[in-house]
């Protein structure tokens, strides 16, 4: 790796994936392709270690020419794709951006790759590489008693956020068994931790915590989510580039799978201690059932044997002490928890979101 594009770079996992490459591979790069939607923000690449190896550029990856430009203009040789709509929520409110950004998105940027790479200066395969970052959606949702997925799981998607996703999962593999592009593609579970957007559970947990507002909980709270601290799955992203070979899968979990209102009942706990309310009440009392999401997968779990034999790849993180890192660096970036909150989109959005779904205390 030299010249990398990473795409969607300013949102949460891509820009901790920056600042984890910049760290710790002091010969790369880094070209940063970001729309800057809501989602992103150039607040998330303050502090990068050594930026005068990163270039930031604002585009969409739905734009051929910027992209045939980038290819070319910086010789890229590895594509690390984040680029993605990922809130199921807004999937299901509004399904077409998915379709757009997650299916024609990647597409345009596997064509660029395409015709970089193969085409118009043909290189040697083991010089390139098209890293695509996926979810364990794709397979649907685990009664308690199955067995956690792994790389030969079915697809099975069940939100159209899922289904978007799936279909950029089914674009990348044929690229590789019908054009020989070398890929590599990685599912991962459900990640929290620094920068990330606060329409998700943990961070919206933690900053309406400390703002004294409502907490809601899904349904009956007892969906269970396999938590993966972010800069545990970019370390895995960095193996799979440099050990992974051509055309596998790898699932990347964090082997933490406790339902959502334990979770919750967790961050309480860490902000009664870290920043009591004024009121002197205990956050807990904030939280309010609220009606579910329609269609909710009730459980993810994910068999990180492949990653582990294969690229020697291990999550560091227990979910507690992730969690009370995650809720430490939100204390401790105010300015950043700010300009987020004052966001116009997230105002709207929360008061979408949640408008019509009836709250009760627990």
């Amino acid at each position: 790796m030299q010249n990398v594009l990473v795409t969607g770079g300013a949102g949460f996992i891509g820009s901790n994936f920056v600042h984890t490459l910049l760290a710790s591979d002091p010969g790369v790069h880094i070209i940063n392709l970001d729309a800057l939607t809501y989602a992103g923000s150039l607040e998330n690449l303050q502090d990068l270690p050594d930026p005068a190896r990163h270039t930031f550029i604002r585009g969409d990856i739905c734009d051929r020419p910027l992209l045939d430009d980038l290819f070319r203009r910086y010789a890229i040789d590895t594509v690390v794709h984040f680029a993605a709509e990922t809130h199921v929520d807004r999937s299901i409110l509004g399904p077409g951006q998915f379709i757009q950004t997650n299916v024609v998105g990647t597409f345009t940027l596997l064509e660029a790759a395409r015709q970089a790479w193969l085409d118009v200066r043909p290189l040697p395969t083991g010089q390139v590489r098209f890293h695509h970052v996926s979810t364990d959606e794709v397979f649907g949702s685990l009664a308690p008693h199955d067995p956690p997925f792994c790389e030969t799981t079915p697809y099975a998607p069940n939100s159209p956020y899922a289904a978007s996703k799936a279909a950029s999962d089914h674009l990348v593999r044929a690229y590789f068994h019908t054009y020989g592009l070398p890929v590599t593609i990685t599912n991962c579970s459900n990640n929290y931790g620094p920068r990330q957007f606060p329409e998700k559970l943990i961070p919206l947990v933690i900053l309406n915590g400390l703002q004294g507002k409502p907490l809601p909980v899904y349904g009956d709270g007892q969906q269970v989510r396999d938590w993966l601290y972010v800069e545990d799955h970019c370390e895995a992203i960095c193996l799979a580039l440099q050990r992974g070979q051509p055309g596998q899968t790898y699932n990347v979990g964090g082997g933490n799978q406790p339902p959502n209102l334990e979770v919750i009942h967790t961050l309480c706990d860490i902000l009664d201690e870290v920043s009591p309310a004024s009121s002197g009440d205990p956050h807990g009392s904030q939280m309010r059932f609220v009606t579910d999401r329609p269609g909710h997968d009730r459980r993810y779990a994910m068999d990180i044997r492949k990653i582990e034999q294969e690229l020697g790849w291990r999550p560091r993180q227990s979910l507690h002490d992730g969690l009370l890192k995650t809720v430490a660096w939100y204390l401790d970036h105010p300015q950043w928890v700010s300009s987020i909150l004052q966001s116009s989109d997230f105002t709207a959005w929360v008061e979408r979101n949640y408008a019509q779904r009836a709250a009760r205390r627990g």
